[in-house]
């Protein structure tokens, strides 16, 4: 069911003809500095994948994929990517990439089960990025100090939008704070998982949520991810407080992913053991993948909070309901 918050009074603070200037601008500066920062190298990546790869992403283990047959390939069918976090610990070890290095790719996808409002569309544009690691850092720490890492970037971007359109005035914290998803039911237990987040965003301006995925005390999950990927343990989303919207705004999904032992637990837990007979999972199973940690940056969501705008129909072309571009239209949200 599609959803459209309208701020009041909003007006863009960059007209239409200088937009589409600093969006690029915004992509071209975050992935170099990203690239730097966590040492990666630029891949092209695939637009869709086979059902029997087991390479695409279930996300929180219920949205459909968009599929196709190919005429050539005797109707052979293909799923159109949800995201790309497992083919790209497949290509750390298919380039032999070495622990400290890593990869990043534009990747683009369709999600038909989106609920479409101001943050989501059914077009996803993100850096998906994947970085070999050792055994041994496989733990918390190492992957708090990979979130510093790219909230140093982040920051670097905030001064880049600054000097370039200082009437942005972004204002993110010098740091970001960690807390996990059961401190934050232990906080707030009589809210449920989004109002918690819009508590914890609101009060710190920059957030990284950790442990996602696996059950809490009260018997529920703040959030649902697909057992497959990121160990639940080990993962977190990196969250912003937009104030335009007045709500809690997902930059980044992230985590050091399964090894053979937290993938079975995952997929008992999950009712998904029969997953364990694909390609890539007996892979992990045997073995005969790097351990790494990886995540995806959203693209438009960047640019839209970097460039202070309504929706991520501003920054981004895709396909809307008729009411929500004439309400659009009716407030100064223009979609592209």
């Amino acid at each position: 069911m599609s959803y459209l918050i309208v701020p009041k009074d909003y007006k863009p603070i960059i007209e239409a003809r200088k937009n589409q200037i600093a969006i690029k601008e915004i992509k071209d500066y975050f992935q170099h500095e990203l690239a730097i920062f966590l040492a990666l190298r630029r891949t092209t990546a695939p637009l869709f994948v086979t059902p029997e790869s087991g390479l695409n992403d279930n996300l929180n283990g219920v949205e459909r994929t968009v599929d196709f047959t190919l005429k050539d390939m005797d109707e052979r069918p293909v799923e159109v990517v949800q995201s790309l976090a497992k083919w790209k610990r497949m290509a750390l070890a298919k380039y032999g990439i070495e622990p400290g290095e890593g990869i990043y790719t534009d990747m683009n996808a369709i999600r038909r089960d989106e609920e479409l409002d101001n943050l989501h569309s059914i077009y996803v544009d993100q850096w998906d990025w994947e970085k070999v690691i050792t055994k041994e850092q496989r733990k918390i720490e190492y992957l708090k100090e990979t979130v510093k890492t790219i909230y140093a970037a982040l920051k670097a971007l905030e001064r880049k939008v600054n000097f370039l359109y200082p009437e942005m005035e972004i204002d993110l914290p010098e740091n970001i704070y960690f807390i996990t998803t059961q401190e934050l039911e232990d906080m707030y237990p009589d809210s449920d998982p989004e109002e918690r987040e819009n508590i914890i965003a609101k009060e710190q301006k920059a957030v990284f949520l950790m442990k996602i995925g696996g059950l809490l005390k009260s018997g529920k999950k703040h959030d649902g991810r697909a057992p497959d990927y990121d160990d639940w343990e080990l993962n977190g989303d990196i969250i912003f407080w937009n104030d335009i919207l007045d709500r809690a705004f997902e930059i980044s999904s992230m985590g050091i992913r399964v090894d053979e032992v937290s993938l079975v637990k995952q997929l008992k837990e999950a009712g998904a053991e029969d997953r364990m007979k694909l390609e890539f999972h007996k892979k992990i199973i045997a073995k005969k993948l790097p351990y790494s940690i990886g995540g995806g940056i959203g693209q438009s969501r960047l640019c839209m909070y970097f460039l202070r705008k309504a929706h991520i129909g501003e920054v981004q072309v895709s396909v809307w309901p008729d009411d929500m571009i004439e309400e659009c239209g009716r407030n100064n949200i223009t979609l592209l």
